[in-house]
């Protein structure tokens, strides 16, 4: 599914300025901001073990948390990283 507004003429024409203009960007310059995370309840509930034997593991229960992760990525590192720990 594509956004119908990329067949308006401004659109178009500003989508194509963008294409040219993209490789005279320096990446050096570029940072791209990232966000991910993570929730307890997304822990696994199956795993592997040696045959024969079974797989005992720990995970909290009724107590989920969720860690939100933002950083900027540039091109050589990581920059600004935050995270949130939230219910």
């Amino acid at each position: 599914m594509h956004a119908s507004e990329q067949h308006r003429e401004d659109v178009a024409k500003a989508r194509d300025g963008w294409k040219k203009m993209q490789p005279a960007l320096d990446p050096d310059r570029l940072v791209f901001i990232d966000e991910t995370g993570t929730n307890t309840q997304m822990t696994r509930t199956r795993g592997r073990c040696a045959k024969g034997e079974r797989r005992v593991d720990y995970a909290p229960h009724g107590h989920w948390k969720t860690t939100t992760f933002v950083a900027g990525l540039r091109n050589d590192a990581i920059t600004a990283p935050w995270w949130l720990t939230g219910q």
